[in-house]
């Protein structure tokens, strides 16, 4: 079986209006994407709780899946009727042929060297070098396959580190990947929380997979006692909330390492941290920083 891909040139005005009713009039899915990506004129946008969303982007790509004999020009006809408009946006349609789409999907995904001895492998990979510390993860639903340089920058502190016997919490753990790495590494104790229940349970299936006894929890149940070290990638908005709740979960002389905020929003965030711990200089990778403090 095939299908027919649908993709439109809308601007920020038409782009989301078109989409509905082009989900209305049939398409199995619609996407869309910044028409500039990828070149000079691209533009960034990330989404942070407790701000507005992000607007659409100026020049916008509209991309739809419908079955393969669907009547698109019909279909494009009623769509510009529906958002007011007398003739329909450009257009183009391409064939998508039927594939295997798990192993598609699968070979998108390498294991990832993280550091001289950490790795991250999926299921279907075997491990390059079986003597390292293999972390045993597929891409889900929670976020954290090591993909993200976020993900790695931390991946990266906890191995350079870890010295053995620590606990540590993962406050926004996701995949689980930090805290069954922090395990792997030689903590002692290794705590996650997370506010979807989804990747709480996908965390204990990591961790199952791993061989590992992380817990995991949702918030109201886990912050028990102080950890050695915190750990928490999440944005910028949610790590300045969260501010007094991990900075009392972490031990006097205890570390904390934050992640998921852009170099431009390095300075504020320790701004808001800094009534707690000194911090070292950021590290940074692809316009994302990690930073790390001790507690006084």
């Amino acid at each position: 079986m095939a299908w027919l891909t649908l993709t439109i040139t809308a601007s920020a005005s038409q782009a989301e209006m078109l989409s509905e009713a082009l989900l209305v009039l049939g398409a199995l899915s619609v996407d869309i994407h910044d028409a500039d990506a990828d070149t000079q004129n691209e533009h960034a946008m990330f989404g942070e709780p407790g701000e507005p969303a992000p607007h659409l982007w100026s020049h916008n790509r509209v991309t739809a899946l419908f079955v393969e004999d669907t009547p698109i020009d019909a279909i494009m006809q009623e769509a510009a009727h529906a958002i007011g408009l007398e003739q329909p946006p450009t257009y183009a349609t391409a064939t998508l042929e039927d594939n295997d789409w798990v192993r598609l999907t699968q070979s998108q995904f390498n294991p990832i060297r993280i550091s001289q001895r950490l790795w991250i492998v999926p299921t279907w990979h075997t491990p390059s070098n079986p003597c390292a510390i293999n972390i045993t993860l597929d891409p889900g639903l929670a976020f954290g396959t090591g993909s993200h340089p976020t993900t790695r920058l931390c991946l990266r502190w906890l191995d350079l580190n870890l010295r053995g016997g620590e606990s540590v919490l993962d406050y926004g753990c996701g995949s689980g990947i930090l805290a069954i790495a922090a395990l792997k590494l030689g903590a002692a104790r290794a705590t996650g929380v997370d506010v979807d229940a989804q990747a709480v349970q996908a965390s204990r299936d990591n961790a199952t997979a791993n061989q590992v006894d992380a817990q995991f929890h949702q918030p109201n149940a886990a912050l028990k006692q102080q950890a050695d070290i915190v750990v928490a990638n999440i944005l910028t908005n949610p790590l300045k909330v969260l501010a007094p709740l991990l900075a009392g979960s972490t031990r006097q002389g205890g570390q904390i390492v934050l992640s998921g905020v852009l170099s431009e929003q390095a300075e504020d965030v320790m701004n808001v941290y800094g009534q707690w711990f000194d911090f070292r200089p950021p590290v940074m990778e692809e316009g994302w920083t990690c930073l790390s403090g001790v507690k006084r």
